[in-house]
């Protein structure tokens, strides 16, 4: 049996690598699950790593994610013909959100040239959890961590509107972010099992 692919997906501070690793943690007592994220641990997400670190412009880091995610799903389709339920905190969204938030000032539909640049490769998830959170409350929630490129309230507000634009498609499954993490690991269970036939 085909497996599924699901991705985790919202603003720094949004609460989605925690509970994308609680849904792990809970589904794979009962499943075949792998567990991964962008930028991936290959030298590949290493370089997108570097080059926001060292702040390099957004088409260099966008054109970094696309390399490095280009490798990645050629993994994530072997996994998912394997029969594997795959979680990805992180994907092509990010990229779409945070890079039209940087391009916008630009060219005109930064957005539209992101998705045609990834139609070669491109594999979309069989349902994206969003978690969306007010950006003064994730800014809060990460005042603790070394600050990066991304965390600026009214950056990361354009970054979660261009979330929303790419919500109208269906896959989309938008969570509010400000509940228990245990409640959101439940709603995102419930979602998996219903995809795979068991809701």
């Amino acid at each position: 049996m085909r497996g599924k692919f699901f991705t985790f997906e919202g603003i720094d501070g949004s609460g989605k690598t925690t509970i994308s690793k609680m849904v792990y943690e809970e589904l794979r007592e009962k499943w075949d699950v792998i567990l991964t994220k962008e930028p991936t641990n290959s030298w590949l997400g290493k370089s997108v790593e570097k080059a926001i670190e060292e702040r390099k412009d957004a088409i260099t880091i966008s054109l970094l994610f696309m390399a490095d995610r280009n490798e990645h799903v050629k993994k994530i389709r072997e996994w998912v013909e394997e029969g594997k339920i795959v979680l990805c905190d992180r994907y092509m969204d990010s990229t779409f959100a945070y890079q039209s938030a940087h391009l916008c000032h630009t060219m005109d539909d930064p957005l539209e040239w992101l998705k045609k640049v990834h139609t070669p490769f491109s594999l979309k998830p069989d349902k994206t959890f969003l978690f969306l959170i007010e950006p003064s409350i994730a800014i809060s929630r990460i005042k603790k961590r070394k600050k990066s490129f991304f965390e600026n309230v009214s950056f990361l507000k354009k970054v979660q509107e261009y979330y929303l634009l790419l919500s109208r498609e269906n896959r989309f499954i938008t969570l509010d972010a400000t509940e228990s993490k245990e409640e959101l690991k439940d709603r995102c269970i419930k979602k998996i099992e219903e995809e795979m036939g068991y809701g």
